[in-house]
């Protein structure tokens, strides 16, 4: 019963096998916005997954702590005035070095569920899609910098030396920055690729 749902993930994640002309930057835009809607859609269900999963005081009602950080993740917010001065470049640039260090934290993530919450197949399925899902978004827009023809930034680890000896609280508080970010991130990325949508209309 599963497959028609992966079926239409890879739909999202995997640009379409083409025997004609190469997708336009159009194209592969309108793409990454589609897939960035889906992620959008079902965001608030992974954080209440994960939150519900850990226990006090994360499943309390109304839990949020924003001054919770990771250095190791670059963060969403950004004021109007700089947002709206970034070149093509830049812009693109930003969202694709968040959805590397997204994707490289969600599977250490993922890793600390499979301890914590061995027993919670809904969670685990949920992170590894939404691993998924930014995986495919790096992708996409991996491909949009290229028929751009900007350069696409090297990819680096961005995790770098992680403690291993972290306490289960640790890496639950990690888990909710990294899935918190993770929103922010795609809700930011909705509003970029909608500015190139107009920039570049089909």
């Amino acid at each position: 019963f599963l497959l028609p749902a992966i079926l239409c993930l890879l739909t999202l994640l995997l640009p379409p096998l083409s025997r004609g002309a190469p997708m336009s930057p159009a194209e592969r835009i309108t793409q990454a916005y589609n897939l960035a809607l889906s992620m959008q859609e079902n965001m608030s269900t992974l954080l209440q997954t994960y939150l519900q999963a850990q226990g006090s005081p994360f499943s309390d009602p109304g839990f949020s702590a924003p001054e919770l950080q990771l250095s190791s993740l670059p963060p969403a917010d950004i004021s109007f005035k700089t947002w709206n001065a970034l070149d093509d470049g830049e812009r693109l640039s930003r969202v694709q070095g968040a959805f590397l260090a997204l994707t490289q934290h969600l599977q250490l993530v993922g890793d600390d569920q499979r301890d914590l919450n061995p027993d919670n197949p809904i969670l685990l399925a949920q992170l590894r899609d939404a691993r998924l899902r930014a995986q495919g978004m790096l992708g996409n827009v991996a491909a949009i910098m290229t028929a751009l023809g900007l350069p696409n930034p090297r990819a680096e680890d961005t995790l770098g030396l992680v403690p291993f000896g972290a306490s289960a609280f640790e890496r639950k508080c990690r888990g909710y920055i990294v899935i918190r970010e993770y929103g922010h991130w795609t809700d930011r990325a909705v509003r970029d690729l909608a500015l190139f949508k107009a920039k570049y209309p089909s």
